[in-house]
């Protein structure tokens, strides 16, 4: 007959269980729990930067935050990629046993690498009461370590079905019951444990457990990427489930989602948002007038490919406001052209800087080969602070990046440089499922300057500061910039991200690598606070000219006219900086000394001139009336690119001095005329074949030459003094008529164009 009852008996059990569960609960709710009564947990093996996020967050919130395990070596395994995890759950279990006895203390236990808290204490405590059970384990969507199990989960009708180990709270007593029952290895998988604890019906009832089905509380990303929405408020930001509607207060990117994390944690909880912008660029930043000496920097040169303005690139290095024998440079140089730009720049600062180390073309070195020697150089060196990594193609045009970047007091910070006009830039703001570019939603307002701040991003370029701390600690290992088929940046960043396996003793076997610490990153930063520079094309780069970098004016228009266009030339427009000398003759400046100088240097290295005759086969009908000594732009491959000069740069002085005459820019007579005693001196009265001509001096007179200069017959008025780098515009037909005034002595050089014939 006792058998007959025996699973009455059980029911009936099963029965109170449930029937306490669900009453005394219900009492404390009645009261919220007061937030002295939290406890977090948290396993730490050191201090890496994602923990320091994690901590940054919860002392943002004030929790009240005890770490397990700092300074231990890590013999959890390779959590990011597969089981592992028991040594959690070890420290977990040893630090319960003096907490177990605390009926009314609330324990929350969550990882930190990849956690950062987006509400507060009171929230937390105030949903875990709303939930009704002793302790809450996190839920994803998505079955781990043993999908075997999935038939075990009990229905859900809404929801997530399965247990996620990253997030559990519970009151105390209860969370010791499940810890205790730990008696397995530190590399066992610590959420196969507590699934088989909570797949057992009785212990699932007797301790009251549930999972957190609809992200109340703990949002887990893996597999719910796309459910989650960044909300802005006026002080913090949250993440918002949109499924279920929910405010997450612990957000977790667990597996993959490491880098999602990142960007959420570039906004949450205070990180950024619309009305104060960012929230914590400020905090822990080095403080220059507080140092007793600058840190020393190694600062590494990339000269990859043919590459242009890289004369304007090495002075504008030369110029960054940092004392000269604090900097150490290595220079790699990859290309035989630029060799010239190298000697006469380590000519002129081999005595500035504290050393100067170039390897050439003929070591023949990979890009990662060079790149790692660069960053060895700082690595190897115990007094170098930092390692400033810059492309030739990144053009500098602020003086204090270095300080700027060293403020920031980042391990791997980059400031944001982008192609002018465009969106091409120096930084991923996300990665595709393989490994490469993806836009993220913040990607263009950065760029464009619209979100301001210090962005963590999971891959950065062309241009960075590490700390030399870093590189002899987390980033130690030798070979960074050489990974699979990737380029040598992209390697970088991977290697950054990702967690360093260390061989025991150089041995080569498999079986002798372990892990210093659990699976972490080192984070990269891109700065947007101040603007820093731009970044030239390389595309399309033609070296088989004598000056190269004046055919540039599609490709990089900033770099040309920043080098070729008269300093001033701008005043004409702000400051009316444009004479008059005679009637409808029109003086202003357009190029400077440079362009002046490599015109005359390009046409004497091609060196057909004309030679002043009449039979001309460049020109229609092959007779020119009145000859000049010159070289067509057309004969050096320069017609289309002076063209493209007309229009941009002489056309809005046309509309200035010819008020309501709209140019077309278009000229069939473009060249550069010589004049001298022993080949022409002058040219005699005539007209120009177009509607106005430019002139522009590309020598200087007194010095270059003697005599020159232009008269015009209907106005007996005469210019006899010439600046280098101006322009004469005068009207072409009809009115004035004008000669060439004997040059003297020496070589007078002119730029002539006949506009709009």
């Amino acid at each position: 007959m006792a058998m007959e009852y025996f699973p009455c008996f059980y029911f009936l059990l099963f029965s109170l269980i449930q029937f306490i569960n669900c009453v005394q609960p219900a009492t404390r709710t009645q009261d919220p729990i007061p937030t002295d009564k939290l406890l977090v947990l948290t396993v730490a093996t050191a201090e890496t930067d994602g923990f320091l996020r994690f901590m940054q967050s919860a002392n943002y919130f004030n929790y009240n935050v005890k770490i397990l395990g700092m300074g231990e070596e890590w013999k959890g395994g390779d959590v990011g990629r597969s089981i592992g995890g028991g040594q959690k759950v070890r420290l977990l279990k040893e630090a319960m046993e003096s907490l177990a006895d605390q009926e009314d203390l609330i324990v929350l236990f969550v990882d930190s690498y990849d956690v950062i808290f987006a509400g507060g204490p009171e929230e937390l405590l105030k949903k875990f009461q709303q939930v009704n059970h002793r302790v809450l384990f996190a839920a994803e969507g998505l079955v781990w370590p043993d999908k075997r199990l999935a038939d075990k989960y009990p229905f859900v009708r809404s929801g997530k079905r399965f247990l996620n180990s990253g997030g559990i709270i519970g009151y105390a007593p209860n969370v010791n019951s499940i810890m205790q029952q730990w008696d397995l290895h530190d590399n066992d998988d610590d959420q196969l444990f507590y699934t088989k604890i909570y797949l057992d019906p009785l212990q699932r009832e007797t301790l009251n457990m549930t999972l957190d089905h609809k992200c109340m509380i703990f949002q887990n990303l893996n597999g719910a990427v796309d459910e989650v929405l960044l909300k802005f408020g006026t002080e913090r930001v949250r993440v918002r489930n949109t499924v279920y509607d929910t405010l997450p207060v612990v957000v977790h990117g667990n597996v993959n989602t490491k880098i999602y994390l990142n960007f959420l944690g570039n906004y949450i909880p205070n990180a950024w948002n619309y009305e104060h912008g960012c929230g914590v660029c400020d905090e822990d930043m080095i403080d220059f007038s507080q140092l007793k000496d600058f840190p020393s920097i190694t600062v590494g040169v990339f000269i990859e490919q043919p590459t242009p303005f890289l004369p304007e690139f090495l002075q504008r290095l030369l110029n960054l406001d940092y004392p000269k024998d604090k900097l150490t440079f290595f220079i790699h140089n990859n290309e035989v052209y630029h060799e010239k730009h190298i000697q006469k720049f380590w000519e002129e600062t081999k005595n500035i800087f504290k050393s100067f180390k170039v390897v050439g073309p003929e070591e023949m070195l990979s890009q990662g080969e060079a790149r790692n020697m660069g960053m060895d150089t700082c690595r190897q060196d115990p007094g170098c602070d930092f390692y400033f990594s810059v492309d030739a193609d990144v053009m500098l045009n602020n003086r204090q990046t270095l300080k700027l970047l060293i403020e920031q007091n980042r391990k791997i910070i980059s400031p944001l440089v982008s192609r002018h006009g465009k969106l091409w830039s120096n930084f991923w703001g996300a990665l595709s499922l393989d490994g490469y570019y993806a836009r993220s939603e913040d990607y263009v307002d950065i760029v464009q300057g619209k979100r301001i701040g210090v962005w963590n991003v999971p891959y950065m370029a062309h241009i960075y500061l590490i700390k030399g701390e870093a590189l002899r600690t987390e980033l130690k290992e030798r070979n960074y910039f050489i990974l699979e088929k990737l380029d040598p940046d992209m390697a970088l960043c991977r290697n950054a991200r990702e967690l360093t396996i260390q061989r025991e003793k150089d041995s080569p076997s498999p079986e002798s690598f372990h892990m210093l610490r659990p699976p972490k990153g080192v984070f990269m930063y891109i700065t947007n606070r101040h603007e820093f520079g731009r970044i030239i094309s390389t595309a399309n780069y033609n070296t088989s000219h004598f000056n190269n970098d004046l055919w540039q004016i599609y490709e990089n228009p900033v770099d040309w006219k920043e080098k070729y266009i008269h300093p001033n030339y701008t005043r004409i427009f702000t400051e009316n900086l444009t004479e008059e000398p005679c009637p409808d003759v029109f003086w202003f400046p357009v190029f400077s000394e440079k362009a002046c100088d490599e015109i005359v240097e390009e046409m004497e290295n091609f060196g057909s001139w004309s030679g002043g005759k009449h039979q001309d086969k460049r020109i229609s009908g092959g007779y020119e009336s009145v000859p000049t000594d010159d070289i067509h732009m057309s004969q050096i491959d320069y017609e289309k690119e002076w063209l493209h000069f007309i229009r941009e740069f002489i056309s809005p002085v046309t509309l200035k001095v010819f008020s309501g005459y709209y140019t077309k820019g278009y000229a069939l007579l473009n060249f550069v005329v010589k004049y001298s005693p022993e080949r022409q001196a002058f040219l005699r009265p005539h007209h120009d074949t177009s509607t106005f001509t430019i002139n522009i001096a590309l020598n200087n007179k007194g010095t270059d030459f003697q005599g020159g200069g232009c008269r015009f017959h209907r106005y007996n008025c005469s210019i006899e003094s010439p600046r280098k780098g101006w322009s004469f515009m005068h009207p072409g037909r009809l009115t004035h008529l004008h000669e060439g005034l004997p040059t003297t002595k020496g070589t007078r050089y002119i730029a002539v164009s006949f506009i709009d014939p």
